[in-house]
């Protein structure tokens, strides 16, 4: 194992963005960025030990600034939408920025973890990358202090794990946005990518993609994924669900969530064949299959467009601070936040 550490860009204020590349014995090289605590690079051999960077991003760290599709960053304090941008908390309603119709998204598009510099401190196979967020800062609530480890191991598993606290209660619902073409970053359309979800429900959306508050079977409908199937085989239903996400783009409740680390999904490449099993110990997981990826340059070059990769977003549901129903996202008041979520490739 090796962790090695190298000049990736200039953040606004003359700060190196530094890029820290983890290595295992078997050919597997994770590269993560202080930048947005960043997976940009995740090269991952197949059967037969062609190697291949199987997530979408940029050769520099300045274009991760820009970054409007969120390739690859940790999003926080709050990931996905809150209806209304706004919440209600020990009796006090908390506004936060106005900026998907309106509803907020993702927290802040400027001012989000996503586009900050991380502290980062080296392990023998890790990173850990922390931060400190203060109080009332994008209108959330509590002096926060945030971490979230990359390791990599000898079984070929990326494992991230999330750690925060707050001196007050708060939402914190952090996640990791990564787009995974298993084919390679460069091959084009994931519709021929094979998915299972371990997850019999999912919760619909009404409009702006906020859940309406049920959870629902997916069975007899287009986001059934429990027997596997291509992600492209149902995604153009005429159903309301998918003109709403403009094809997949919602939460499913994970099956027999408890907080233990589950299997939750397994993506299979079309013709790699390469296999990434997905584990996490949070109850679910927004599977997003690029609908909106706006026509760009990435890594190499490539030429990014729509569904050209696919993200599967560990996560406390969308709007879960509006959703008493829902699994909380309230953090803080001694109660700290703590998760696992782990990228397996075979």
């Amino acid at each position: 194992m090796a962790v090695e550490k190298s000049v990736f860009g200039k953040y606004p204020d003359g700060r190196d963005i530094m890029l820290y590349t983890i290595s295992n014995g078997r050919g597997m090289q994770a590269a993560v960025s202080n930048l947005g605590a960043a997976l940009a690079k995740l090269l991952v051999p197949d059967g037969n030990n062609r190697t291949a960077d199987v997530v979408l991003g940029y050769d520099r760290g300045e274009d991760y600034l820009k970054n409007g599709c969120f390739f690859g960053v940790v999003i926080g304090p709050s990931a996905n939408r809150i209806g209304n941008a706004a919440f209600e908390l020990d009796g006090v309603t908390y506004h936060i920025d106005v900026n998907d119709g309106v509803n907020n998204l993702h927290s802040h598009m400027e001012k989000g973890y996503h586009k900050l510099l991380w502290n980062a401190e080296m392990g023998d196979n890790s990173v850990t990358f922390t931060l400190e967020d203060t109080d009332g800062n994008l209108g959330f609530p509590g002096n926060k202090k945030v971490s979230v480890t990359y390791s990599l191991d000898e079984e070929n598993g990326l494992r991230l794990h999330y750690h925060g606290s707050s001196d007050k209660r708060t939402v914190l619902n952090l996640t990791n946005h990564t787009y995974f073409n298993l084919d390679g970053h460069d091959s084009g359309k994931i519709l021929d990518h094979e998915l299972w979800l371990g997850a019999s429900r999912y919760t619909p959306a009404g409009p702006g993609s906020i859940p309406t508050g049920d959870v629902t079977e997916v069975s007899g409908s287009p986001m059934d994924f429990t027997n596997a199937k291509k992600v492209g085989r149902d995604i153009g239903a005429d159903t309301e669900q998918l003109r709403i996400g403009n094809g997949y783009d919602h939460n499913w409740v994970i099956d027999g969530w408890d907080g233990t680390l589950r299997h939750f999904a397994t993506v299979k490449a079309p013709v790699s064949g390469r296999v990434m099993k997905a584990y996490t110990t949070l109850p679910g997981v927004q599977f997003y299959a690029g609908n909106s990826i706006s026509r760009q340059t990435g890594k190499d070059n490539a030429v990014y467009d729509s569904r050209q990769g696919l993200c599967l977003e560990t996560q406390y549901f969308p709007d879960s601070a509006n959703k008493p129903q829902f699994p909380s996202c309230i953090f803080g008041g001694g109660r700290e936040y703590d998760s696992v979520t782990v990228y397996r490739f075979e």
